[in-house]
C-alpha cells in the first residue's frame, strides 16, 4: 500500500512538474522559411495571392491526398479565402492586406486555436529571381497548444518541412507555367502597312537577340525623345536571312502617325504598303519564336501558296517584358508577305 501511495505522488510530482514545464513556454511562436524562386517576383505573387493555386503546390496536399478543401466564391486579392478539413481537424485561411508583388498578410483558424498571423514577402533580383520569405507566427498560445506542439517536438519541427517543401514544389510549378505556349496560324491576311522609323543592322544569327536587344531601345529613344507618335506595336523586319552563312539583316520598327524626317543618320524613315501575309501569333517566350517562324514555313508550303521573296518577313512584339514579365503572355504575331493570285474570269 505504502508502493502504491509512493508510486501515485511521483506520478502527481511527474504531472505537476510537466504542467509547470509547459505553462512557462512561450507564449508565442514564429516559424520562417524562405527560398530564391527562379521567376520575376509579380509571377510568383500572381500565384501565391489566388488560393485555387495552393493545392498544386501544398506540401500538405502532397502528404494527405484526401485532405478536403472547399474554394469560396473569392479565392483571390484581399479578401479571398478557403477552407480545409483533414485528420487532424479543420482550419479556414484568408487574405487580409496585400501590396502587389511585394508583400502579402493572410490570418489562418485552425481549430479552436488562437488566428495565426501568414506573411509572404517577394524581394525582386536584377537577375529575374524571386527571395520569397514566408511565415506563420502566433501569440496568446493556451496551454493545450502548448502541450500539444511541445509533445509533438515543437511548432518549427511541425510546419518548417512543409514550408521548405511547399516553396520548393512553388518553384517547379511557376518556372513549368513561364514556359507555357502557343502557336497558332491565323491563315491568310493583309497587313495595313503604313510609315515607321527604323535603324538596320546585320549580324550573325546565332547573336540576332542580342542585337535586337541592343538596337530597340535606340530607335524608342530616339522617338520618345522627339515626340513622335507611334501608331503601333514595335517590330522588326528581316531584310535579308542566309541561314547558310549564319547572316541575318534586318530593322528594328517603329510605326508612326505620318511620314517623319529624321535628323540622325542612323534613324531613317519607311513604308510599308499593304500586303497580303500568312499571319501566325505566338503566345510565350521568344525562345518559340523560331517553331513559330518554321511552322509558318510549313503553312505556307503545305498550302501551295506561294511565298513572296521580295516582300516583308515581319515580327511584330505586342507584349513588353518590362511590362508582361511573365513570358507565357508575351504576344508575338508574325507576317510572311505571299504572292497575290490572280484570278480570270
Amino acid at each position: 500500500m505504502k508502493i502504491l501511495k509512493f508510486f501515485l505522488l511521483l506520478l502527481l510530482t511527474a504531472i505537476i512538474g510537466i504542467s509547470v514545464y509547459i505553462a512557462v513556454q512561450p507564449n508565442e511562436f514564429e516559424v520562417t522559411r524562405s527560398r530564391k524562386l527562379n521567376a520575376p517576383a509579380s509571377v510568383v505573387y500572381d500565384n501565391v495571392i489566388d488560393f485555387k493555386n495552393w493545392p498544386k503546390w501544398s506540401s500538405w496536399v502532397e502528404e494527405d491526398p484526401n485532405i478536403i478543401i472547399k474554394f469560396s466564391e473569392q479565392t483571390s486579392n484581399v479578401g479571398g479565402s478557403y477552407s480545409w478539413q483533414d485528420k487532424n481537424g479543420a482550419g479556414t485561411m484568408k487574405t487580409l492586406k496585400a501590396t502587389p508583388t511585394s508583400s502579402i498578410i493572410q490570418e489562418m483558424q485552425f481549430e479552436d486555436f488562437p488566428p495565426s498571423e501568414v506573411t509572404w514577402n517577394f524581394k525582386s533580383s536584377s537577375d529575374n529571381t524571386t527571395k520569397v520569405i514566408w511565415t506563420i507566427k502566433g501569440e496568446k498560445l493556451p496551454f493545450g497548444f502548448k502541450a500539444y506542439t511541445l509533445f509533438s517536438g515543437g511548432i518549427d519541427k511541425q510546419i518548417g518541412p512543409h514550408y521548405e517543401r511547399s516553396l520548393e514544389k512553388l518553384d517547379s510549378i511557376v518556372l513549368a507555367s513561364m514556359k507555357v505556349y502557343d502557336i497558332t496560324i491565323d491563315g491568310p491576311t493583309y497587313h495595313s502597312g503604313g510609315f515607321y522609323i527604323y535603324n538596320t543592322t546585320s549580324c550573325k544569327i546565332s547573336d540576332l537577340s542580342k542585337n535586337i536587344h541592343n538596337k530597340f531601345p535606340e530607335i524608342i529613344n530616339y522617338a520618345n525623345t522627339h515626340n513622335i507618335h507611334f501608331s503601333g506595336k514595335p517590330f522588326v523586319n528581316y531584310e535579308k536571312w542566309d541561314k547558310e552563312n549564319n547572316a541575318v539583316i534586318f530593322s528594328c520598327c517603329v510605326p508612326t502617325t505620318e511620314k517623319v524626317i529624321t535628323t540622325a543618320d542612323n534613324i531613317l524613315t519607311g513604308k510599308l504598303d499593304s500586303f497580303k501575309a500568312v499571319k501566325t501569333t505566338l503566345t510565350g517566350d521568344y525562345i518559340n519564336l523560331k517553331e513559330a517562324w518554321d511552322t509558318t514555313f510549313e503553312y505556307i508550303s503545305e498550302n501551295d501558296i506561294t511565298f513572296s521573296e521580295n516582300g516583308p518577313m515581319i515580327e511584330t512584339y505586342h507584349t513588353s517584358p518590362s511590362d508582361t514579365p511573365n513570358p507565357a503572355k508575351w504576344r508575338t504575331e508574325i507576317y510572311i508577305a505571299i504572292k497575290e493570285v490572280k484570278t480570270t474570269n
